[in-house]
């Protein structure tokens, strides 16, 4: 057991490496669409500047004239809303859905540490079990990570991915880059999900399964909503019942895609049987080339 946690830890460090390097490497910063420098201050005017940096308020106040001075924005903070509610307890491949969140979750931490971005985090389910703003440092890097191991004995039901999107709202001072990690099954999100992208960059991570899309025939089975308590008989050997299972999972992940789309997010799918961090590489890749 305690070598097999000791090859993990080795494998996320490896991994979060390579995807802290993709993100150096240009990807990262094209999501700020240009925003690399910030507002420090305003000077006297001196022959030669660009006379379209001349702050004209200030050069009406002091009857001389004043340009703006900028300055390169090195720090991009990072935030990241990971989703432990108990309807991600599930999962037919190695990882369950909330295995994998925390796994992304972890990565993009680590990844965030070894480029220096400052980064913070809120974690769910029924409650808001943890939240901090963006800091940077091995020590609280650590922290972050403690809260992504989730105990499944404390686990409260229901999900309050509402509360923790306004909550991120509330604890971001700057423009930062958010991703929201979750299967988004909880209600009234949108509103306070499009408040966030209007400030801030914001990649939707929808972890899917593959039980949302095929589910075993195995006769009549008695089925409970993880969040609510529910319970229903459901006939999974029916043909009938099969498809409007799987048609009802496509028209739920296309309507999640255009109502992300729709609100200003960036929508990324990664299902528990992939490779977060390849996953997470190859969509910084992909977005590099073709801009956000």
């Amino acid at each position: 057991m305690k070598n097999d946690i000791s090859r993990r830890a080795s494998l996320l460090h490896l991994s979060s490496l390579s995807l802290a390097e993709k993100m150096k490497s240009g990807s990262f910063r094209s999501l700020y669409r240009g925003r690399g420098i910030e507002f420090s201050g305003v000077r006297e005017y001196l022959r030669g500047d660009d006379v379209r940096a001349i702050d004209w308020n200030v050069t009406a106040r002091m009857g001389k004239p004043f340009v703006k001075v900028f300055e390169e924005e090195r720090e991009l903070d990072v935030f990241i809303v990971a989703d432990a509610s108990l309807s991600m307890c599930v999962g037919t491949s190695q990882q369950t859905k909330i295995e994998k969140a925390m796994e992304c979750a972890s990565l993009l931490t680590l990844a965030s540490f070894y480029n220096s971005s400052p980064v913070g985090a809120v974690v769910f389910d029924g409650e808001l079990e943890f939240f901090c703003s963006p800091e940077s440092g091995k020590k609280h890097s650590l922290m972050l990570l403690s809260h992504f191991e989730v105990d499944r004995k404390k686990q409260k039901a229901g999900s309050v991915l509402d509360s923790a999107l306004r909550g991120a709202e509330k604890l971001l001072k700057k423009r930062s880059l958010v991703f929201v990690i979750s299967d988004f099954r909880a209600a009234e999100w949108h509103a306070s999900f499009a408040r966030l992208c209007q400030k801030n960059d914001v990649i939707a991570i929808n972890i899917v399964d593959s039980s949302d899309d095929n589910i075993p025939s195995v006769g009549s089975v008695l089925f409970a909503d993880p969040e609510t308590g529910y319970e229903a008989v459901l006939p999974t050997s029916s043909q009938k019942f099969i498809r409007g299972w799987r048609e009802e999972n496509e028209q739920r992940k296309e309507n999640w895609f255009k109502e992300c789309v729709r609100h200003g997010g960036i929508p990324l799918f990664i299902s528990t049987v992939q490779d977060p961090a390849a996953e997470l590489i190859k969509f910084f890749s992909s977005r590099h080339r073709h801009s956000f």
